[in-house]
């Protein structure tokens, strides 16, 4: 009688919120720039823990409406894929950024990302509740990140550089791989 009450799967009759939801947790391009985010904001501290992936989150959601509404934004996967190198690179290497600096980097490249989400929106979806589930996953990854992050940082001031150093490295390498295609 009540046929839609047993959908178990997102498909069809879907509101958009779960494709949201899904699509950045869906691809370890997204997963690793937005924890990285996090974890950036976490080793700089004070404003650009939260200015950080605020920032990420806001310009994602420009990036996110320029997707939904078609246009074009040229070099998407190579920002995305970039996006996880730079932030990685800046983790390796220790760089010092301002908040306003990360800020403004992070924000660069979630354009990118958003696109990515807002182009590959379902046209049976519904625009606000897709968007809002691409922004709640993108914000509990960079969560996650802040997480990790926080966590490294209550480890001995000896160890605390080399291991942030050993994930930027990580983050980096995914990266590259990104881009050269080989993951």
């Amino acid at each position: 009688m009540l046929p839609t009450a047993a959908f178990a799967h997102v498909g069809g009759h879907v509101d958009g919120f779960a494709h949201g939801f899904e699509h950045p947790v869906g691809g370890a391009d997204h997963v690793l720039a937005m924890v990285a985010v996090g974890v950036l904001a976490a080793q700089l501290g004070g404003r650009a823990l939260w200015a950080t992936p605020l920032a990420f989150m806001g310009m994602m959601t420009v990036g996110g409406a320029l997707g939904m509404a078609g246009v074009d934004v040229p070099f998407v996967e190579l920002g995305i894929g970039l996006s996880v190198l730079a932030l990685g690179l800046v983790l390796a290497f220790g760089i010092g950024l301002s908040s306003v600096a990360a800020a403004a980097m992070v924000g660069f490249f979630a354009i990118f990302h958003g696109h990515a989400h807002g182009a590959e929106m379902p046209g049976a979806a519904n625009a606000l509740s897709y968007g809002l589930g691409f922004l709640l996953a993108t914000g509990l990854l960079h969560l996650a990140g802040v997480g990790l992050g926080r966590a490294a940082r209550g480890l001995a001031p000896t160890v605390r550089p080399t291991l942030f150093r050993l994930a930027g490295g990580a983050f980096a390498i995914a990266g590259a791989a990104i881009l050269t295609g080989a993951a």
